[in-house]
């Protein structure tokens, strides 16, 4: 199923439908500020281990995941005084950042590398923003790619 969402004003519908699917352990393709992610519940190891296949990426590999604004990483990362001033800067953005996770024991351990730690986004993207509000946590987040590592930017595409 293809929804069609407003880039700057996603319409309440659409976001709720893939937070629904979200929820249930589905996966969703959503556009971020650099290209389209694959996206799953950080809360769903089923759905994280089919992105794993989808991806054909090894499990000792951790995908990042997206949040909704800096006080909801503060939630999952532990955020330094210098890590705070800088991600203040540049969030909303293209950027992951590598945290020191916290609360691990939320986490399936897929999601924490053997660092402990988590890589973080924020994109600027409303659309990604919302779907993370509305799940109420963070998705898995990984690049819409073909089997070459060629992104992909043809939602239809990406579906198939």
């Amino acid at each position: 199923m293809i929804l069609t969402v407003h880039s700057e004003n996603p319409e309440p519908r659409a976001i709720r439908k893939a937070a629904e699917i979200l929820a249930a352990g589905g996966t969703v393709v959503y556009p971020t500020d650099t290209v389209y992610g694959i996206g799953c519940s950080v809360d769903r190891k089923d759905a994280i281990e089919r992105v794993h296949l989808i991806k054909r990426q090894r499990r000792d590999k951790p995908f990042s995941f997206v949040c909704s604004d800096l006080k909801h990483i503060s939630e999952y990362a532990h955020v330094g005084n210098a890590a705070f001033k800088i991600m203040k800067r540049l969030i909303p953005g293209p950027y992951t950042f590598i945290l020191p996770a916290a609360r691990l024991k939320r986490f399936p351990s897929i999601l924490v590398s053997k660092r402990k730690t988590v890589g973080i986004r924020v994109p600027d993207s409303a659309v990604a923003r919302a779907i993370v509000r509305e799940l109420g946590h963070p998705i898995l987040s990984t690049s819409a790619t073909d089997e070459e590592g060629n992104v992909l930017h043809d939602p239809a595409e990406i579906a198939e």
